[in-house]
């Protein structure tokens, strides 16, 4: 399945994935979800907001077990966020099959739509839609970096825009949702473990700073007669690594737009994303006031506008304390395995689902923490130690 999977959307200087929602890219991947699901003979579904499910046994039947992620990608992205939980899925479904394992609840495969955001700037569409989190219309409103909307990119690809909106009655058909995903740090590498248990992630979000200047010549504008917004805009990117450290948080401008975009051409407008993510409220809350202050204060010394408009934001997410500690107990059985707990700052659309449905979380060890990135890696004998784990949660839980 990795073989199969691995040239899919990878872009051949960078060498990273750019399967970006409802792409040529994306619908290679989509396709080849398919193609696994029928092979095995699975149901096969794609519900009104894109997301595709394989089912072993009848989902009608309620109180299912639901395991997978997302095969999307960020701009440049490694191999193992999201594709690692699906092609576990699968794999554990195979395992347990070994096993001959009989099933007491249904099973379910999942691969959630535009987890990433790449595309349209909001993570996890697929199931913010599901989960009533995005409501049909914000959802229209979304347009990628050429103005395409949502609804246009999916009727290309051949779906219908006008059936999307909140499936209440397919969460409440799912009892557990259990998703597998390559650790995005270096936690369990630092403690020698091969697999983890979520406990909670961080709250975390997305601000767009507009500065906004006036356009001028580079050769023939005086220093002292400048309204540069570049200037402004750099102070703040110091400013939030600053105020991330004295609040042990993390704080990134990854994205800029700038215009006019001209190399002799003093910006109009520097436009920056800032995403920042803390263990807890109050922390999330000091790096953006202060981030924002300290923007405010730059931007007035040098005759700049601004403008902050938070995009999104995901409150703290305490997974299932139940389910985590079922997870635990079902891997730490006849063994002196003591699966460590761990924190994150990734979003996720288990962290999405969390408000409707019983969600935990397994890590698999990553080497270097390096992830959206084609350095992203994973060792295969980690790999397949997570497909076991993901076994013996998944016959824990739907086989008893």
């Amino acid at each position: 399945m990795w073989r199969e999977l691995l040239p899919l959307g990878r872009h051949p200087e960078s060498g990273g994935y750019r399967r970006f929602a409802w792409t040529g890219a994306d619908a290679d991947c989509r396709a080849w979800f398919e193609q696994q699901a029928r092979s095995r003979g699975l149901s096969y579904e794609v519900d009104r907001n894109g997301n595709q499910w394989a089912w072993a046994g009848d989902p009608a039947d309620g109180n299912a077990v639901v395991t997978g992620s997302h095969l999307d990608s960020v701009p440049d992205g490694g191999a193992f966020d999201g594709p690692l939980g699906v092609v576990s899925a699968f794999a554990a479904l195979d395992e347990l099959r070994g096993r001959n394992a009989r099933l007491t609840r249904p099973l379910g495969i999942v691969n959630f739509g535009d987890e990433e955001g790449a595309r349209f700037g909001l993570a996890c569409v697929g199931s913010r839609l599901t989960a009533g989190q995005l409501t049909p219309e914000q959802a229209r409103r979304l347009t990628d970096g050429d103005g395409i909307t949502l609804p246009r990119a999916m009727e290309a690809a051949g779906f219908d825009p006008d059936a999307v909106g909140p499936d209440p009655e397919r969460l409440d058909r799912i009892g557990a949702f259990v998703e597998l995903h390559v650790e995005q740090g270096r936690a369990l590498d630092l403690t020698g473990d091969p697999v983890g248990v979520a406990g909670a992630i961080w709250p975390h979000g997305r601000w767009r700073f507009d500065f906004r200047g006036e356009a001028n010549h580079a050769g023939t504008t005086r220093l002292a007669d400048r309204r540069d917004p570049m200037l402004p805009y750099a102070e703040t990117v110091l400013a939030a690594r600053r105020e991330a450290s004295l609040a042990g948080a993390v704080a990134t401008f990854g994205k800029i737009a700038v215009e006019p975009n001209g190399v002799n051409a003093i910006p109009s407008l520097v436009r920056g994303w800032l995403d920042s993510r803390a263990a807890d409220q109050a922390g999330l809350d000091r790096v953006v006031d202060g981030v924002e202050r300290a923007a405010r204060a730059y931007a007035a010394a040098h005759g700049v506008d601004l403008d902050v408009v938070r995009e999104s934001f995901t409150p703290v997410v305490e997974f299932d304390h139940a389910l985590r500690d079922e997870l635990a107990r079902i891997l730490g059985t006849d063994t002196d395995l003591k699966v460590p707990v761990l924190g994150t700052g990734a979003g996720h659309d288990a962290g999405i689902l969390s408000g409707r449905v019983p969600t935990a979380m397994l890590f698999v060890r990553n080497p270097t923490g390096v992830s959206h990135s084609p350095a992203e890696s994973a060792a295969e004998d980690d790999c397949v130690a997570g497909v076991l784990a993901l076994a013996d949660v998944l016959e824990g839980l739907a086989c008893r």
